[in-house]
């Protein structure tokens, strides 16, 4: 059968240029999330082309194949720069399979639902946060599913990063060095709680907490060098303040107040991850500015697959670099449309950041990469992660009804440097903690003094 194309890719990027340049929302065909909302597919909002890497490739390239060195000129233009550059340089390699066309699979379904009922219902406030229909915080989901501008972008993903109003992370995280070596590894509990646009747990908005946005902690567990060493941020709602962070370090048995705009250094030796990275959006919202969409087009991502149901400890292989350990082993799929969105740091006069620019899958608008940029304007670091429905045929891990969705594996690259840290989210860690997802218990387990205190021992 001969399948005639009545819109090829000249099509589809001559409407994502005319959309950019009259700030319209997502979609080729049709508006995006309206014709989502029908039955929670988006196919009638993008050609097939967009749909099939087999189509966009005319062939050339099909579920199952892998992108090297080789073969990564076809599809150079559906990545980011220090992607393709890993590829061509470091022996990065990308297993591709086919695009995921329910939305169900691709965030969690409380969430998603959360979207669809209360779009059209937020606003920013005189002074640039968001407010929900009585003025208060936002009542949760995407606050702007049909953004049209930077600064949306950015809202929906800083108001909530894990798309849980509370997850416990057991972390594995690896420092390697430019030669590919792992010099330092680490075992980390990394803890989310959201007192307001609560989904699941009870209350929409937890009495007490009104003016703050998360709570949130890491827990270094091994090796016994930084073992109880921890750290929390709790964050303001109000987007302009920077989050009080505490850290608690066991040689001195206390909990000391660090400066707030510290948020370009590594929390633990060896790693290249800072806590401005969190999420790509680890800062408050008005701590950078001039938000611009740069970009919108087809790209390569991992948003699906990013869970090893084939090890009982959920862990990964590797390869590439000189000793075959630089990445994790990773599937990406065609992303139909994918924003680009770049800012700068207002708020941090001494950041070594110039700009970042993130990329976000427009049907979620999760983050698929992220690259900064020093004051030179030279290409810094990198962020990328990928995310994944925890079901694998008859395996599989409940979030209450429904399985399971979150992140499964994430690279934090310095270009300039050549180091990489890889973090791994598994099932349990040193001490017996294990992933825990929508448990109230969360807060006083991980993310008060006294829990940093208790954990520090």
């Amino acid at each position: 059968m001969v399948h005639i194309r009545r819109y090829d890719r000249h099509y589809s990027r001559r409407s994502f240029l005319g959309k950019m340049a009259a700030g319209a929302g997502a979609g080729v065909l049709a508006p995006l999330w309206p014709a989502m909302a029908e039955n929670g597919e988006f196919g009638k909002a993008y050609p097939d082309e967009l749909m099939s890497i087999e189509m966009y490739s005319k062939g050339k390239l099909s579920a199952g194949d892998v992108i090297d060195a080789n073969n990564v000129h076809l599809v150079e233009d559906l990545l980011d720069p220090v992607k393709a550059h890993q590829i061509k340089k470091l022996g990065r390699q990308l297993r591709l399979r086919e695009t995921t066309t329910e939305l169900t699979k691709l965030s969690p379904v409380e969430y998603i639902e959360a979207s669809f009922s209360n779009a059209g219902k937020a606003r920013f406030d005189e002074v640039g946060n968001v407010r929900g229909p009585d003025g208060g915080p936002w009542i949760g989901g995407l606050p702007f599913p049909n953004a049209t501008t930077g600064v949306e972008y950015f809202a929906g993903l800083t108001l909530s990063w894990g798309r849980h109003d509370a997850s416990f992370y057991a972390i594995k995280e690896y420092d390697l060095n430019a030669e590919g070596k792992v010099t330092y590894g680490y075992q980390t509990g990394w803890a989310e709680y959201s007192p307001v646009g609560r989904l699941v747990l009870p209350g929409n908005v937890l009495k007490g907490h009104e003016d703050k946005l998360r709570y949130q902690s890491v827990y270094f567990l091994s090796p016994n060098s930084v073992a109880g060493t921890s750290f929390l941020n709790v964050w303001y709602y109000d987007q302009h303040q920077f989050p009080e962070l505490y850290g608690y370090i066991p040689d001195f048995k206390r909990i000391r107040r660090y400066p707030t705009d510290q948020r370009f250094e590594p929390l633990v030796p060896g790693s290249a991850l800072y806590l401005s990275d969190a999420w790509a959006a680890g800062d408050p919202l008005h701590t950078w500015g001039n938000y611009r969409i740069f970009s919108r087009g087809p790209m390569l991502a991992a948003v699906s697959g990013g869970w090893n149901a084939s090890h009982d400890n959920w862990e990964h292989s590797t390869h590439g670099g000189q000793q075959g350990e630089t990445f994790w082993d990773t599937e990406v799929e065609l992303v139909p449309e994918v924003i680009g969105v770049e800012a700068e740091p207002t708020g941090f006069p001494r950041a070594p950041v110039g700009k970042k620019r993130v990329w976000f899958d427009a049907r979620t608008q999760l983050p698929v990469g992220m690259v900064t940029y020093d004051r030179r304007g030279e290409m810094f670091k990198s962020f990328d992660g990928a995310y994944g429905l925890y079901e694998d045929g008859d395996k599989r891990v409940m979030d209450g009804k429904h399985p399971y969705w979150s992140w499964g594996h994430v690279h934090a690259f310095d270009v300039q440097s050549g180091e990489m840290t890889r973090l791994e989210q598994v099932q349990q860690i040193a001490g017996g903690h294990s992933m825990r997802v929508n448990d109230d218990s969360i807060y006083n387990d991980y993310l008060t003094k006294a829990a940093m205190r208790r954990l520090g021992r």
